[in-house]
């Protein structure tokens, strides 16, 4: 569905300083609560205890967006980008792992969060090795008008879900896509069968050193402007 024209990748995850063309920024206010970071700017990114956060508006044609945080694992987006097509943003928390599959005996990820009835988006962790060869995304929910980038390669179920599972590469890197066979809105994610059933049983990636496990919100609408929060994620590997 035209959703992953989505990555100047290597440059949003960098933070390119520079705004892309069309992006309007700034133009709400923070989300009003107590918090101990917010950001309003394109690129605003923040550590907090082992995490790190990002505003991160990338995509054409987006609005205004703030991240307001309590932590780095439990946060909030305030998000008014036009129902347009095409991925706006993806403000997410980081986790950086450094370990390659083989040598990991457990990745695991929990959330839990609240988000809207209305808007284009979906709920997803974004997995990379630390070339950003490879991006893995879990769709946990989403909603309206989005879609995995690549072709259906069936379902199958590991890490304790059942995800429809689809395989393409949007020019700068392979993408696989496990979209959840339905919504949720909190649960336990055991990462590392979904990485070795990649790597061994479908030989679509080798023993890639796992560096980025990023949590967000790819948000492609939200007119009149819409809610994320994230209430509370955890990320842990050995």
């Amino acid at each position: 569905m035209g959703r992953h024209t989505r990555r100047a990748t290597v440059t949003r995850l960098l933070l390119a300083p520079a705004l892309a063309a069309g992006v309007a920024v700034g133009l709400t206010s923070a989300p009003a609560q107590a918090a101990v970071w917010s950001s309003c700017e394109q690129w605003g990114n923040t550590t907090l205890n082992g995490y790190t956060l990002y505003n991160n508006i990338w995509g054409s044609g987006a609005g205004s967006q703030c991240v307001s945080a309590d932590s780095g694992t439990k946060w909030q987006v305030r998000a008014d980008h036009p129902n347009t097509g095409g991925i706006k943003s993806y403000p997410n928390s980081k986790k950086v792992i450094g370990k390659p599959v083989d040598s990991l005996s457990s990745l695991k990820s929990s959330y839990n969060v609240t988000v809207p009835s209305a808007g284009d988006y979906n709920s997803s962790y974004d997995i990379w090795d630390t070339d950003y060869d490879y991006e893995i995304m879990l769709w946990v929910n989403h909603h309206g008008n989005v879609g995995p980038l690549g072709t259906p390669q069936g379902t199958v179920t590991r890490g304790g879900h059942t995800w429809n599972v689809y395989k393409g590469s949007n020019g700068h890197n392979e993408v696989f896509s496990f979209l959840r066979t339905s919504d949720s809105s909190a649960g336990t994610v055991d990462i590392l069968p979904i990485l070795k059933w990649i790597k061994n049983t479908k030989g679509w990636m080798g023993n890639e050193t796992i560096g980025d496990v990023q949590f967000g919100y790819e948000i492609s609408g939200s007119a009149g402007g819409l809610d994320f929060r994230t209430n509370s994620l955890t990320v842990s590997g050995s």
